[in-house]
């Protein structure tokens, strides 16, 4: 089998290399990516593309299985750029794979494509117009019909879409820090205590990013398609989160810290788009029970286990050697390509 992966120098990417090189059924394994890492990952090899506007038929046709991961969450004051990349570069992607003749095509859709939800856990049928705050749910929904469409028009394409919740892992930590909370964000401020409190009514389900690899390494292999909640158990209630981080819990209002971040952000003091407020509070609970039943999938850390993880991985400034996960002090100089301003970072 010959697996072709966008977005591969990422934190799912990564994981994904790292899963399908240990298969002896994977015959070719190829990142795609802006940059290739200066080192080799598992036995992978890479060609630099840019999917928003490079040609991808030349690698599309010699593949098999698709799996597309590549996502960009800055420049986050550039709406209109990101919908370039994400949305219309998703539907090169989904376009070029189906005129490819690829048996199937993979993609990482987000528990942030579904409406807002309760506390009652949804599953893949759940609606998918996003969170109207938030530009990265309405992106990751405005890509769901993308996909939508194209499984109309080529029925004979085999289409699987997972929709993880947080994905966290250690060596992704740096990555993470820089995307959400700026470079310069010190690492005692991850010790335990160090935060001051955690919002009452938040909740939080996330998934380790090999756990996730795990799933899509299983949709590639089964007869599968359609949707596959992914994440990890328990849910983390705001009283199990104070207790990880060694705080307590205020009764803080979303509209409050909303307005403190969208006001951090408009004065570039961090990097974060203000609608990732909207995003932890209204996001549903997922289910992931068809994962569990039809990929016979079982994730091997717990979601307390992967948290604790990624704090660990935030403190000592863990990264990997790549473009994306480069750990923290060390300098990335990335050229911008046409028509696109600054560095740009991808979460998957």
């Amino acid at each position: 089998m010959r697996i072709a992966v966008t977005g591969a120098t990422g934190n799912i990417g990564t994981s994904c290399l790292q899963v399908l090189a240990k298969d002896p059924r994977v015959t070719q394994l190829v990142g795609i990516a802006r940059r290739a890492p200066e080192r080799s990952l598992a036995r992978a090899d890479f060609v630099e593309l840019d999917v928003s506007r490079d040609s991808l038929e030349s690698v599309f046709d010699t593949a098999d299985v698709v799996i597309h991961l590549a996502w960009d969450l800055q420049p986050s004051h550039d709406r209109a750029a990101l919908w370039r990349n994400n949305v219309d570069g998703s539907a090169r992607v989904f376009e070029t794979a189906a005129r490819s003749g690829v048996q199937a095509l993979i993609y990482a859709s987000s528990i942030g494509a579904y409406s807002p939800g309760g506390r009652e856990r949804v599953d893949e049928s759940w609606p998918r117009d996003g969170i109207s705050g938030s530009s990265y749910s309405l992106q990751k929904a405005a890509v769901e019909r993308r996909l939508d469409r194209l499984e109309v028009v080529h029925p004979s394409l085999r289409v699987v879409r997972v929709r993880p919740a947080l994905i966290f892992k250690r060596e992704a930590a740096s990555g993470i820090q820089r995307l959400f909370l700026g470079s310069l964000f010190p690492a005692a401020a991850f010790r335990p205590g160090a935060v001051p409190f955690v919002p009452r009514t938040l909740r939080l389900q996330c998934v380790h990013s090999l756990d996730v690899a795990d799933a899509i390494h299983q949709a590639a292999l089964r007869p599968v398609q359609g949707a596959f909640n992914l994440t990890a158990e328990p849910v983390l209630d705001s009283a199990a989160l104070a207790r990880i981080l060694n705080t307590r819990t205020l009764p803080v209002p979303a509209r409050g810290l909303k307005t403190l971040l969208a006001a951090a952000w408009a004065l570039r003091i961090q990097p974060s788009e203000p609608g990732w407020i909207d995003l932890a509070f209204e996001a549903p609970l997922i289910s992931a029970e068809r994962a569990r039943r039809e990929l016979e999938w079982v994730p091997r850390l717990d979601t307390e286990q992967t948290l604790l993880e990624l704090l660990e991985g935030l403190r000592a400034g863990a990264g990997l050697d790549t473009p994306r996960l480069r750990p923290r002090g060390r300098a990335e100089v990335e050229p911008p390509g046409p028509g696109h301003e600054g560095p740009r970072q991808s979460i998957a």
